[in-house]
C-alpha cells in the first residue's frame, strides 16, 4: 500500500502590503495604484504631485501615436566636471534610476486627434536641467515642427541650465529660443505648460515664450528662487510669490489649469 504523502507545512507567502501615498499638503492617504489613475492629483485638497516625463506623454498623447525624436543622443562630460562626484557617474546613475537617456523626451504625436510635437522634461534626471543634449533635443523638436508645420506643446519641470556643462549649457537658451523664433515666423503655435518647479535658464528662455502659457496650480515658477531673492534685496516677499496664481494675477500666465482638465484645455487652444 502506497504511503500517503504528508501535507506540506510550508506557510504561503503573505500578500504584499499595498503601497500608500500620503499627500504632503493635507496628509490624505490613498492607495498608490488609485492615486496613479487620478493623475497624482490629491482628491482631498487638489495638490498636484509630480508626473514623470513618460507619464506626461502617456497622458497627453493619443494612445500609440508617440514617435520619439533624438532617441540616440547621450550626454558626455566635455569639462571633466567633478565636485560632488564625477559628472559622468551622475549621468549613468540618473539613467539607471529614470530609465531615460537624458532629461528631455520629445517626439511627434497626436493630441485630441491633432498632430503635434510634444516635449517633456524629467525632473528626476538631474533636476530636469538643460545641458547640451537637452538643448539639442528641444531645438530639434522645434525645427521638425517648423518643417512639418506642426504646433508644439511642452511640459516643463526644471532647475535651469546644467552647471556641470558650464557655458555649453547656457548656450542652449539662445539656441532653443532661435529655433522657437523660426517656429513663430512660420505662424505655428507653441503652448508651454509649466509644472512645479520651472526655474532658472529654462524659465528665462523657452518656458515663458509660449503663445499660450499654462501653469499647474501651486507651481513654483521663476528665475532665481525666493530665498535667493530675499537674501539679495533684504526684503520679505509677498505671500505666494512666484507661485502660479501670483504670476497669473500679475499677467505672466494665460491660465492656471487642473491637470485633469489639461488635455481638453490644450485641445481647445489648438482649435482656436
Amino acid at each position: 500500500m502506497a504511503e500517503v504523502e504528508a501535507a506540506s507545512t510550508v506557510e504561503p507567502a503573505p500578500a504584499p502590503e499595498p503601497v500608500v501615498h500620503t499627500c504632503r499638503k493635507c496628509n490624505r492617504e490613498v492607495d498608490e495604484a488609485t492615486f496613479a489613475t487620478e493623475l497624482r492629483v490629491c482628491g482631498g485638497c487638489g495638490h498636484h504631485s509630480a508626473l514623470t516625463a513618460l507619464e506626461w506623454i502617456d497622458h497627453l498623447a493619443d494612445p500609440g501615436t508617440f514617435r520619439e525624436i533624438g532617441k540616440r543622443l547621450f550626454s558626455s562630460d566635455p569639462l571633466g566636471f567633478n565636485v560632488t562626484g564625477p559628472y559622468r557617474e551622475r549621468l549613468r546613475e540618473a539613467e539607471r534610476r529614470t530609465g531615460m537617456q537624458e532629461a528631455a523626451l520629445a517626439g511627434e504625436a497626436s493630441l485630441e486627434g491633432r498632430p503635434v510635437v510634444l516635449i517633456s522634461l524629467e525632473f528626476d534626471f538631474l533636476g530636469g536641467t538643460m545641458g547640451s543634449v537637452v538643448g539639442e533635443k528641444v531645438a530639434r523638436a522645434f525645427e521638425i515642427a517648423t518643417r512639418r508645420q506642426l504646433p508644439v506643446v511642452s511640459i516643463l519641470a526644471s532647475g535651469g541650465a546644467r552647471i556641470q556643462e558650464g557655458m555649453l549649457a547656457l548656450m542652449q537658451m539662445a539656441k532653443i529660443s532661435a529655433a522657437l523664433a523660426r517656429l513663430d515666423r512660420a505662424r505655428l503655435p507653441y503652448i508651454s505648460i509649466l509644472t512645479d518647479p520651472t526655474t532658472g535658464g529654462v524659465t528665462a528662455s523657452f518656458a515663458m515664450l509660449g503663445d499660450f502659457n499654462i501653469a499647474e496650480p501651486g507651481a513654483l515658477i521663476g528665475f532665481a528662487g525666493p530665498r535667493v531673492i530675499e537674501q539679495t534685496i533684504r526684503q520679505k516677499l509677498p505671500e505666494g510669490f512666484q507661485r502660479s496664481e501670483f504670476l497669473l494675477e500679475h499677467g505672466m500666465l494665460d491660465i492656471v489649469a487642473d491637470r485633469r482638465e489639461l488635455k481638453a484645455t490644450i485641445g481647445r487652444a489648438l482649435s482656436f
